[in-house]
């Protein structure tokens, strides 16, 4: 084969050719050193033909006597007629005509809003964004910070001077107060003191030493107890009125004046004097007496014993030194007062012992003025007079407003 006839296109295939099978390649009789193959195509699918859709049109309306009719009824055989019986017709009601109703009138209505095509910087993306919006960081603030330690040491010791400085003032107001007023606790104290010193000639007897004297829990036991005064000695000095011991011990404060009552219990068994030894001494003497009286526990020495007042044709005629069972002595030191009292039986019997009061009334004593209440005699009725005598003072020390 030449090689023109090597080179030479294929025929051109018809268009309305289908896709014909491939035909077998054609040898030619000469060999030949290259045969183009023709290039391999797919082939086609082949689908059955798809049906056309057929539009058809729809079916006419009825004619309007079938929808409603408007034509009369067509005559009924007679056969039906002899059947039936004719149903007359209701005459239909009278229908006033509806009133004419005038046209609304006619609402203008808005055009509507014309689209802009443009867009809205609000919504584009170089538009700036709200602060703290998307994660965005918030404005830096100065953080809010309390008063350091110095600041709070200076407003405390500022509140801590005021409250000095205030009450300073109070304090000097109270005392420029009192001055004013003549309310001075030391001239209160001396005006007491002196007051009860003169006590003696400026205070009846029966305020002193009342005439019955109640003595509420005062018996044993806390038993109430009751006694009737049946005798007052004459106001005098102190001579022969206490045992020499006692009159040496007393000795530094002086007497200006002795006042003493004797008292009987309900039953007349029990004879108690007491007595208020009004002395010359001031505040510091006295307070150095009860001292040493505390110290050195005179109070309780059988030896300093004050003598009782027995009087003629009472139940305490025959009380004498040896009738003595119990006592006590108290130096006062918010008057010039030695307080004391001795009681005794009676009947006149004598005792060998005698026992301080405050040991005759603690519990389980088990002497004979114990066991018998001399002790609470004593004891009680010299409390009582002690205190009508601090009653009687402080009346007498008020100041008139």
């Amino acid at each position: 084969m030449s090689t023109e006839a090597r080179r030479a296109p294929f025929p051109p295939r018809p268009a309305h050719d289908p896709a014909p099978a491939e035909a077998e390649p054609q040898v030619d009789d000469e060999p030949s050193v290259f045969v183009p193959r023709r290039p391999l195509e797919r082939p086609r699918e082949t689908r059955p033909p798809v049906p056309e859709a057929r539009i058809t049109a729809p079916p006419p309306p009825p004619p309007a006597s079938a929808r409603f009719p408007d034509a009369p009824p067509a005559p009924v055989p007679a056969e039906t007629t002899t059947r039936l019986r004719p149903v007359p017709a209701d005459p239909a009601p009278a229908v006033p005509p509806a009133p004419a109703v005038p046209p609304a009138p006619a609402v203008p209505v808005p055009p509507p809003p014309a689209w802009s095509s443009a867009p809205d910087p609000a919504l584009s993306w170089n538009a700036p964004w709200p602060v703290g919006a998307f994660g965005q960081p918030e404005p830096y603030e100065e953080p809010v910070r309390g008063p350091g330690p110095l600041a709070r040491l200076r407003g405390r010791t500022g509140v801590a001077a005021v409250c000095v400085v205030l009450g300073l003032g109070l304090l000097g107001g109270a005392l420029a107060g009192s001055r004013l007023t003549g309310d001075d606790g030391d001239r209160t104290a001396d005006s007491g003191f002196a007051a009860a010193g003169s006590l003696w000639h400026n205070v009846p007897v029966d305020q002193i030493f009342p005439p019955t004297v109640r003595g509420t829990g005062a018996g044993p036991g806390g038993a109430d107890r009751s006694w009737t005064r049946i005798a007052v000695a004459p106001d005098t000095g102190c001579a022969g009125a206490f045992d020499p011991l006692l009159a040496r011990a007393l000795a530094p404060v002086g007497c200006a004046r002795l006042l003493r009552a004797t008292y009987t219990d309900a039953t007349q068994s029990h004879v108690t004097t007491v007595g208020l030894l009004f002395t010359k001494a001031d505040p510091a003497a006295m307070a150095g007496l009860a001292a040493r009286f505390r110290t050195e526990r005179l109070d309780r020495r059988t030896d300093l014993l004050p003598l009782p007042y027995a009087a003629k044709g009472t139940p305490a005629a025959g009380f004498g030194a040896k009738q003595r069972a119990s006592w006590t002595v108290s130096v006062l030191t918010d008057a010039p007062v030695v307080a004391f009292a001795v009681s005794g039986w009676a009947d006149g019997r004598t005792v060998d012992t005698p026992q301080p009061a405050p040991d005759a009334v603690r519990s389980g004593a088990t002497s004979a003025p114990a066991q018998a209440g001399l002790g609470n005699e004593a004891q009680g009725l010299a409390d009582r007079i002690q205190r009508r005598l601090r009653q009687t003072v402080s009346p007498a020390t008020e100041k008139p407003s």
